[in-house]
């Protein structure tokens, strides 16, 4: 009897072995002979599932963001049944650092990505927007939940406060890759960040 195929597995499987690559060379340096020898498979067989090289980088920076949402939510679920949205934000930032292997590879190969995406017409923005934009609607959900419950100013300004501190992350995200800075001190000054977010208004002392 032939051996049934996990075809999703074997997506998964490909897009790993490209980011392999890219984590190693360099998204840009990167075709579909390197990935088929990381994979232990052929080109043709990478091309039964990716007709191009772009619905492949496409794959994988889905592949990428889906790995982190569930970094992020085992994060989550450590902390407790019932974490606060402080928590949640907390959690969604720190992931975004590179602090391990897998977080350094996700931020250096999404990085790479964004750069090929601004010169090669092929790579279609809206891969790249989606999971963004998408984790910006999520925290502000996170901060209006904590700003219902009295936890931040009621004249915060929400989408304004998590666009800053997404794109502070991703900053210090990079100063971290470069050498800049270490991971521990980036966290303290997003943290600073947070703990200004989540000043509560003071009462009147009227």
């Amino acid at each position: 009897m032939p051996k049934r195929v996990d075809h999703e597995q074997r997506r998964s499987e490909i897009a790993e072995a490209l980011v392999r690559c890219a984590s190693a060379r360099g998204l840009h340096a990167i075709v579909m002979r390197d990935v088929a020898e990381e994979a232990g498979v052929s080109v043709p067989l990478i091309q039964y599932y990716f007709k191009t090289k772009e619905q492949l980088l496409h794959f994988a920076l889905g592949y990428l963001a889906q790995r982190m949402g569930e970094r992020v939510r085992d994060r989550i679920r450590a902390n407790g049944a019932s974490p606060t949205p402080r928590t949640v934000i907390e959690t969604t930032l720190a992931e975004a650092l590179p602090t391990d292997e897998e977080s350094r590879t996700f931020h250096l190969v999404y990085t790479s990505y964004a750069t090929l995406a601004l010169t090669d017409p092929t790579l279609a923005t809206q891969p790249l927007l989606r999971d963004p934009n998408a984790m910006e609607d999520f925290l502000i959900a996170q901060l209006t939940a904590a700003r219902d419950a009295g936890h931040t100013s009621q004249r915060l300004d929400l989408r304004a406060e998590v666009v800053g501190l997404l794109a502070m992350s991703a900053g210090l995200g990079t100063s971290v890759l470069v050498g800049q800075r270490t991971a521990e001190a980036a966290w303290d000054i997003l943290r600073h960040h947070i703990d200004r977010v989540f000043t509560p208004d003071r009462p009147s002392a009227i």
